[in-house]
C-alpha cells in the first residue's frame, strides 16, 4: 500500500500518542511513511521530521501572541508542502488551534483528515463543533462519553480509549516503587505535584509547600516526594522551598538528568525488585504508585494518578490576567460541566476534591490531603471507582486508531 501520512504533534503528550499510532499504521502498512512535525518518540518509529514539535510549544496566551510570528509561518510551510505534495490522509494530535485550522485546508482540497484528542467542547466552547465538522474527515476520541456527542453532531467518531490506561498497571505496586526510590515502606507518602509549567510553580506552589509545613505539625515522619519533569522547573521549585522550608521533602529529578539525580542521591539509585523499567518512566509516575496520596495541578497528572488509584487533592489558580483572558477567549466564566479535573469528568462525580482559586488556601488543601493520606475506607472507596475508570477506558488504542487512519484511504 505504500501510504504516505502527513501528521502533527505539538506537545510532549501529542509525540507519545503519535509514535503509538505510527506503530499501529506499520502493523497494517509495512511501507508507510509519516513526515510532519514531530518529537522524539515519533522519530524512534520512523517519523520523518520537517519541524520539531517545540515549534508549537507554547505555554499560555501570552507566550502564544509572542511566538504568533514563527507558529504562522510553520503553519504556511507545512500547509504549503502537502498541497502542493498531497498525501493519503493527515493525522492532527491534539494542539487544536494548529491542527484544526490546517486540516480545513487539507480536506478542502480532497486529503482525508482525522483528528486525535477531541478539543473539550464538553467543557468549554461548544460551539468549535462547527469548525470541527468542516475540518475533520474523522475525529478519533479518548473517553467514552466523547463518542456520544460527536455522534450526535455527525462528526464520524471512534473511541479508542486512552493509551495511558494501557501502559500504567491496573495493580500498581507501591512497595516495588519506594524499593526504586529509597522510600521506607512504611512511611506516610504525599506526593506533591504543583505543574510543569512555570505559571504553575508559581501560583501553586507556595500554596502547596505551605499545606505540607500544615502536614508536618501533624505527622513529623510524613515523607513528601516531589517530581519534576526538567531542571528549569526544578530550581524553580528549589527557589519555593527555600522561601517555604519543608522537612522530608525529596525532590525526584527525571530520568536521565544527571545533575539533579545526583542532589538527590537516596531517591536516585534503582531496585531490582520489580520487573517495572522505572528507570525508564516519567518521574511522577515512580513518586505516584509510591506515595499513599497526592496533591496535585489540575491536568493530565489528575487522570495519571486515578490510573494509579490514588486518592488525590486537585487544585488550581489561574492569575487575574489569565483568568480575564480565559474568559474572554471562551465567553464562559466557568466549564459547562460542574468538575475540572479529569478523575472526576469521567466519573460524573465529585470522587476527590478540588479546590480552586480561592479555595486553595494551605489550610483547606492540607485538611483534604489529611484525609486522603489517613481514611483508609474513603482511600478504598475512590480506588475502586479510579478502577472502574481504568476498565473503561482500556482499549487497544494503537490498533483501533491505525485502523480507522487506514480506512481513510481505502
Amino acid at each position: 500500500m505504500n501510504m504516505r501520512v502527513g501528521m502533527v504533534a505539538g506537545e510532549p503528550s501529542g509525540d507519545l500518542l503519535a509514535a503509538r499510532i505510527i506503530r499501529g499504521i506499520s502493523r497494517h502498512d509495512t511501507g508507510s511513511q509519516c513526515q510532519g512535525i514531530g518529537g522524539p518518540a515519533m522519530v524512534q518509529q520512523g517519523f520523518d521530521v520537517w519541524a520539531p514539535m517545540d515549534a508549537l510549544t507554547v505555554f499560555g496566551y501570552v507566550d502564544a501572541l509572542k511566538r504568533m510570528p514563527s507558529l504562522l509561518n510553520t503553519y504556511f510551510k507545512v500547509k504549503k508542502r502537502w498541497l502542493d505534495n498531497k498525501p493519503d490522509v493527515f493525522v492532527g494530535i491534539d494542539a487544536p488551534d494548529f491542527n484544526l485550522r490546517l486540516e480545513h485546508q487539507l480536506r478542502q482540497a480532497g486529503i482525508p483528515t482525522v483528528h486525535f484528542v477531541g478539543p473539550s467542547i464538553w467543557a468549554w466552547r461548544y460551539e468549535r463543533i462547527h469548525k470541527i465538522r468542516q475540518a475533520v474527515s474523522h475525529m478519533l476520541v479518548l473517553f467514552p462519553f466523547e463518542e456520544e456527542i460527536y455522534k450526535k453532531e455527525g462528526v464520524p467518531v471512534t473511541y479508542v480509549g486512552h493509551p495511558l490506561a494501557e501502559v500504567i498497571p491496573m495493580k500498581p505496586d507501591k512497595p516495588a516503587a519506594r524499593r526504586y526510590l529509597g522510600v521506607d515502606p512504611g512511611a506516610r507518602v504525599l506526593a506533591l505535584m504543583p505543574g510543569s509549567r512555570a505559571s504553575e510553580i508559581r501560583l501553586l506552589g507556595p500554596r502547596f509547600l505551605q499545606a505540607a509545613q500544615i502536614l508536618l505539625r501533624q505527622d513529623p515522619a510524613l515523607q513528601i516526594l516531589v517530581p519534576m519533569v526538567n531542571s528549569e522547573r526544578r530550581k524553580e521549585f528549589e527557589a519555593l522551598l527555600r522561601e517555604y522550608p519543608v522537612a522530608n521533602c525529596h525532590i525526584v529529578a527525571q530520568s536521565g538528568d544527571d545533575k539533579a539525580r545526583a542532589a538527590t542521591p537516596e531517591l536516585a539509585q534503582p531496585g531490582n525488585a520489580s520487573t517495572t523499567d522505572f528507570a525508564g518512566r516519567p518521574a511522577a509516575w515512580n513518586v505516584m504508585e509510591a506515595a499513599d496520596a497526592v496533591l496535585v495541578a489540575s491536568g493530565t497528572a489528575t487522570l495519571e494518578a486515578a490510573l494509579f488509584k490514588r486518592p488525590m487533592v486537585i487544585s488550581y489558580v489561574l492569575s487575574p490576567m489569565m483568568k480575564r483572558m480565559m474568559e474572554w477567549k471562551s465567553g464562559q466564566a466557568r466549564p459547562y460541566v460542574p468538575w475540572v479535573g479529569l478523575p472526576n469528568v469521567l466519573a460524573r462525580d465529585f470522587v476527590v476534591p478540588e479546590l480552586l482559586q480561592d479555595d486553595a488556601t494551605p489550610q483547606a488543601l492540607a485538611e483534604a490531603s489529611w484525609k486522603a493520606l489517613t481514611d483508609a475506607p474513603y482511600a478504598r472507596q475512590v480506588s475502586g471507582r479510579f478502577e472502574q475508570i481504568h476498565e473503561s477506558l482500556w482499549r487497544n488504542t494503537p490498533e483501533l486508531a491505525a485502523r480507522a487512519i487506514v480506512q481513510q484511504v481505502r
